[in-house]
Formats: C-alpha cells, structure tokens, sequence
C-alpha cells in the first residue's frame, strides 16, 4: 500500500509510476473492475507486438443509478475506434484512449513523458502524447474493464475537468502537431464552443476563417471576425479545418461534404466537439 502525500489523480499516478518494477505499464481506478483475462490478454498482444505498441481493450460502463445515452454513445464510439484501430484519427472530438485500459512497455510511456506534466484532463494530455509519439495502436476485440459511473466521479465535479481544459488541450496539440506555417485555418461552427476556440486563436494572433450555417450570424462579426455562409467551404490547398459543431447528424453532413472534396478526417479536418 502506497501512501500518497501529495494532492490529485496526476500526484498519485506519479507515485504509483515511481514504485514500479516491471517492464510493462498499465492503469485503472479502484472503484472499476476488470474482465478476469484482461492483463493477460493485453499483454499477450504487446509481447507479440513489441515495443512502439499501445493496445487497448473494449470498455463498457455500469453504474447503481443506470448509465445515460451520453456515456453510452462515447462507449460505443470508443469501442469502433479500438476495433478499427483507427483511434487518433479522430482524437481531436474527444479523448480517443480509455484511460483505464490501456497498456504499453514501460520505455515508451518514459518516452512519452509519462505522468509528468501537470496538465488536466490528464488521461487526455497523456492520449495526445501517446499520438505525438507515433505509437501504434493494437485492439483486443473483447470487453476487458468496466468502467463505473457514479455522480461524485471526479469528470462530473472536479474543476479540472471543465469544457474549456478539454479546448485547451485540443487547440494547444492541434497548432504543435497539425498546422504548419503555411497552412490557414478555417473555424466552422458559430455556437460557445466555437466562440472559445475563436476567442482563443484571436488571443495568440491567428488569422482564421470563420463559416456558419446559421442565417441569423452570417454576416455578423464576433472577436473582429466576419462570420461567412458555409459555402465558402470548399477544397484549398494548405488549409486545416476546425469543426464545432455539436449536433450529430450536421457532423455527418459536414463530413459527407469534406470527404466529396477529398478532405480526410485527422488530416484536412478536424472536429473539436
């Protein structure tokens, strides 16, 4: 038993890391479970797989009090990821990573600068660092840990989980790992989320794009910024699109409209929801 002086999740990931003998690193909250052959099946994949590996398993939530469509919808769509392997491609909606299941060699998370910086949402900086590092992702096609919810989990009342440390997160990764300078960026979206990610590229002295598909703002200027009809979203060299657009079905058909034009997701566009 490991007493923890210190104060917060990111403290106690740093003590458990230190304490750590083995070649081989992974994680999960005391209050979860996992499926008995978790650990075995994991590991069974990365020592076939060896080192530049990260894999992942299904995850599924269970709660006293019933799980909502909210929870339900981001496991289902966690889960796709990890079946397709595909999960960085879309890393910029929401974290891509189960931060209670995952597992990797013990160098690649040192490489990856484990649990040292004191950032939240901190399974989200760790996630964008695992895609910085260029891991590849490896999934076990089976449910291996369930994940319980409850209303006083820290990602319901603790500040530190707030909308606006996710953004920051994703705008602050998005101008280290995607836009070069060359690039311009289109800003598509005119809801709260959209105006936080407009204020904040204003604040570091980015010129960006801004397209909406309500009539009321188009034309309108917000942050010194005219709002544009979204038929000025159209295929251009050098450009990276960032989506804030929270309703599902205009996801589907902003996306259906990028990928006519021969935009990828992960590479041209990107959404931030």
């Amino acid at each position: 038993m490991l007493n923890n002086a210190g104060k917060g999740i990111i403290e106690a990931l740093r003590l458990a890391f230190s304490a750590c003998k083995g070649n081989v690193i992974t994680r999960m909250d005391a209050d979860d479970r996992m499926h008995p052959n978790k650990l075995e099946s994991m590991y069974g994949e990365l020592e076939k797989q060896g080192s530049g590996n990260l894999v992942l398993g299904l995850v599924e939530y269970f709660s006293e009090a019933g799980i909502g469509n909210g929870y339900k919808r981001y496991a289902e769509w966690l889960n796709t990821l990890t079946r397709n392997q595909n999960n960085f491609a879309d890393i910029y909606r929401e974290c891509a990573i189960p931060s209670p299941c995952w597992m990797l060699y013990k160098d690649d998370l040192i490489a990856c600068d484990a649990f040292n910086p004191n950032r939240y949402p901190e399974d989200y900086d760790l996630a964008f660092r695992f895609y910085k590092q260029g891991l590849n992702i490896i999934g076990v096609n089976s449910i291996l840990h369930y994940w319980r919810d409850y209303p006083e989990r820290s990602s319901r009342t603790d500040p530190n989980y707030l909308d606006n440390r996710f953004f920051d997160i994703k705008l602050s990764y998005f101008l280290k790992l995607e836009k070069e300078d060359k690039d311009s960026i289109v800003l598509y979206g005119a809801g709260k989320k959209a105006k936080y990610i407009a204020k904040a590229l204003r604040e570091k002295n980015l010129s960006f794009t801004w397209l909406t598909n309500n009539p009321k703002k188009i034309g309108k200027e917000v942050y010194g910024v005219l709002l544009q009809d979204q038929s000025q979203l159209i295929k251009r060299e050098h450009q990276k699109i960032i989506i804030v657009v929270s309703n599902p079905k205009e996801q589907e058909l902003i996306a259906s409209k990028l990928l006519e034009m021969n935009n990828m997701l992960g590479k041209d566009y990107f959404f931030f929801t």
